[in-house]
């Protein structure tokens, strides 16, 4: 749903109009800012709900605020802007690849006026616009070099021969995906907010003040929507490093009070589990630049017709650096148990050492951002 949010809502609005222009980059920051006011109702009432009534209650409210959203979606129809359907976009990439394929031993002409393209102002690609094209990726021209034999019955096979429009969609694809690849890791410190937080969180002192009440840990995420929303300062991938690092030094100390009080076999150590928060704030300060941009840039560099799947593809980078969070769990597990050591990450966090974990996080982080800076410089923005 997520993807075709975005680009649904971007599609109200008219590029060839300056002040509907404007309107539409406001569009993506408060398209997140409402998603946050979503997470941070979801991360306070439904939990609060679930622990002192009912599991079932709280995915009840859930369901019912589910359906009252469905219900305002629904209620504009009649005033929705529609876009035309350009076809199955998988289909015209595997064109493309399959045209340059057969034309290998084709050789691409230096003239780009020479490639085929169709004649008309508009492109063949029902709403789509033309695109220039561009340098990068030349193997791929050859799927726009015209030969008598592409030509089938007076019609062209598009599986021989694509125009250049086409083929610049499969590079504005291939362009994406070094950008692409730089937020895994930022998802993989990312989702460490649903998983080690909370494993952490559990061996914090989650009573209010004096009294019997116990903070849901689940409920500290509120404080990552919460600097989403007030915050608009930095890059995403700088603030993230001194997330991982700030939580590596509250783990260290968290360790020295246990072996001040040697109470590693306790639970709960004598630290208020507020503590957290700076850590989830700093987290919530990167996410908004991350998402925010990564609407923005996978929609305006996108191809006409294929920008709800580049929104999707933007959204695998949180599924993979889930994925990739799980495996340097696993890598880290068989490295640090070697020869009988007990490891960094084990049942029972006091004799573990997840802060080392953290920094590695940090530190992989930091790799990141330089791989980020060197794509950012190289990469060739869309002409249309």
């Amino acid at each position: 749903m997520k993807p075709c949010t975005s680009s649904y809502g971007a599609d109200q609005f008219d590029d060839a109009d300056e002040v509907e222009k404007c309107h539409k980059s406001s569009f993506f920051n408060w398209l997140y800012f409402s998603t946050n006011i979503g997470m941070l109702i979801g991360c306070s009432i439904p939990v609060l709900i679930q622990e002192n009534i009912g599991w079932g209650w709280g995915f009840g409210v859930s369901a019912v605020a589910t359906a009252i959203a469905v219900a305002f979606f629904f209620s504009g129809t009649r005033v929705y802007r529609y876009q035309k359907s350009g076809g199955n976009p998988l289909t015209r990439l595997c064109q493309v690849l399959v045209a340059s394929l057969k034309k290998y031993r084709v050789e691409a002409p230096r003239d780009k006026s020479l490639l085929y393209e169709t004649a008309d102002v508009d492109s063949a690609i029902i709403g789509s616009r033309k695109l220039y094209h561009t340098n990068q990726s030349r193997f791929l021209d050859k799927a726009a070099v015209e030969k008598q034999s592409d030509h089938s019955k007076g019609s062209v096979n598009p599986w021989r021969l694509c125009t250049v429009t086409q083929v610049e969609e499969l590079k504005s694809i291939i362009r994406l995906l070094p950008v692409l690849a730089t937020g895994i890791i930022f998802n993989t410190v990312l989702g460490q907010m649903s998983n080690l937080f909370l494993l952490q969180a559990e061996y914090m002192d989650a009573r209010l003040g004096w009294s019997n009440f116990r903070i849901p840990v689940a409920s500290l995420a509120i404080f990552n929507p919460i600097s989403v929303i007030f915050w608009r300062i930095g890059t995403s991938l700088f603030i993230s490093i001194f997330g991982m690092i700030s939580t590596g030094i509250l783990e260290i100390f968290c360790l020295k009070i246990v072996r001040r009080h040697n109470s590693y076999k306790v639970m709960e150590t004598p630290i208020f589990v507020f503590w957290q928060v700076p850590q989830h704030f700093i987290i919530g300060c990167a996410e908004v630049f991350t998402n925010i941009g990564q609407l923005k840039f996978f929609y305006e560099e996108a191809p006409d017709s294929m920008r709800s799947l580049c929104a999707a593809l933007s959204l695998t980078t949180t599924a993979l650096g889930n994925y990739v969070g799980s495996l340097l769990v696993a890598i880290v597990m068989a490295i640090s148990t070697r020869d009988g050591r007990s490891g960094w990450i084990l049942d029972n966090l006091n004799y573990g050492h997840l802060h080392y974990f953290f920094l590695l996080l940090a530190v992989l982080s930091v790799l990141n951002l330089g791989v980020f800076i060197v794509v950012a410089k190289r990469y060739t923005y869309k002409e249309q």
